[in-house]
């Protein structure tokens, strides 16, 4: 994947398409490692971040408290991600790359830690929070860091990589976390991530390179991402094209159960199938975003929507349904790569800040597709019809892709 003992370089391009070289001398197997590492920091993030939801129930029990009450905790966790994204990477543009993580996965396993000894509802609401501040700086700083280690041409690729963490979270960390929750009792499933978060920790402090070659950055540079345009506009794709994906996600358990018949019991391999698929999903979108990056958008939003109404009309049989899910997984990782490299791309130096400010972008699309899919439930119709409004809103993603497309062509003529 990487060149012999080479110095990479990768050309970033601005809105006036003057490359700005990022050198790095890295030798193949320590670069390899080194992303390893990164990636570990983000399979904790996904497994802390999913198995909340798989705990709520024991968790309402063991505070007595209703779930709820218990479902907050899940929105403390993206509150978290939502505040501490943009607000960590506006403030910390200066502190060098390599500590700045370690600060970062640091501050996760201290909020994953506080979570273990959480002997009350209102401290675990915080400790939930401490956790979630962290998640959109750390793949911001990690994909960027990521990509500035990548030969020219494969920054998709590398920032895919680091994602894939996140994916197979999903597939072996969530389950295995469900696993100890549901053995040893909840706090069991934050030991692991903490465990995680230590093991992370140690892997940067000893491989991480200082990436001297990464210039930083002062808040004010930072914050001039918010005054561009197309910031905005890759920003409110993300957020509208996610939004369908979460409004199925959010409900697949009734689903499949109430609709396709299917047996409670076999809920994980469901999981399972979505979690492969964001798995395979990752690693296609960033190939197709090095190879095509605004087709790669486009493909990824056309595909989403079809394959959305493709779950709709089969969620009544539960092997079909099961691998329309996964197709939804499947794309909607795999526009992932490219838009965040979008993001990087039209943010000129403010590279940090738009990155980190995807993640607040998807955990923004995860609360409004559940509440869109939510009103579609309780206006009366069936548990598959979110579905048919996530295609809606892929579509309205598309929309947004048009002019913003044909703009920044324009504009880098």
């Amino acid at each position: 994947m990487w060149p012999l003992e080479a110095t990479s370089v990768l050309s970033v391009r601005t809105m006036t398409r003057r490359p700005v070289p990022i050198q790095t001398a890295i030798s193949e197997r320590r670069r390899i490692i080194v992303m390893v590492a990164l990636a570990l920091g983000g399979f904790g993030i996904g497994t802390t971040e999913f198995v909340s939801m798989g705990l709520l129930s024991m968790i309402a029990d063991d505070f007595q408290i209703s779930e709820d009450q218990a479902g907050h905790i899940i929105t403390a966790y993206a509150l978290g991600v939502v505040v501490g994204a943009p607000l960590i990477t506006a403030v910390t543009g200066l502190v060098p790359r390599r500590r700045l993580l370690l600060i970062l996965m640091a501050f996760f396993t201290l909020g994953n830690l506080l979570s273990v000894f959480a002997d009350n509802y209102e401290l675990l609401l915080a400790a939930r929070v401490i956790a979630g501040l962290p998640h959109g700086a750390y793949f911001s700083v990690a994909g960027l860091s990521a990509a500035s280690m990548a030969p020219a041409g494969q920054r998709g690729r590398a920032i895919a990589f680091i994602g894939m963490g996140l994916s197979v979270a999903t597939v072996i960390g969530v389950p295995a976390a469900q696993a100890l929750g549901q053995t040893l009792g909840w706090s069991a499933a934050y030991v692991l991530v903490t465990a995680i978060g230590v093991v992370t920790i140690g892997a940067l402090w000893f491989l991480m390179p200082h990436m001297t070659q990464m210039a930083p950055t002062d808040a004010r540079t930072e914050l001039s991402a918010l005054a561009r345009s197309q910031v905005w506009l890759t920003l409110a794709m993300g957020t509208v094209g996610f939004g369908g994906m979460f409004a199925v996600y959010t409900y697949i358990s009734w689903t499949m159960t109430e609709r396709a018949g299917l047996g409670a019991e076999w809920m994980w391999l469901v999981l399972m199938v979505y979690g492969v698929g964001s798995v395979c999903g990752n690693w296609f979108g960033g190939r197709l975003a090095d190879r095509n990056l605004e087709f790669g958008i486009l493909f990824a939003l056309v595909m989403i929507a079809v394959v959305l109404v493709g779950f709709y009309l089969t969620s009544v049989n539960p092997i079909a349904g099961t691998i329309n899910f996964g197709l939804i997984g499947f794309f909607g990782a795999a526009l992932v790569p490219s838009l965040q490299i979008r993001l990087m791309d039209v943010a000129g130096r403010a590279q940090t800040l738009a990155a980190a400010l995807n993640h607040s972008a998807l955990n923004l699309a995860n609360a409004s597709g559940a509440a869109i899919g939510g009103v579609v439930i309780a206006a009366g119709f069936s548990y598959s019809a979110p579905a048919l409004a996530g295609a809606l809103l892929a579509m309205a993603a598309i929309m947004i892709w048009i002019p913003a497309f044909f703009l920044r062509r324009r504009q880098t003529r």
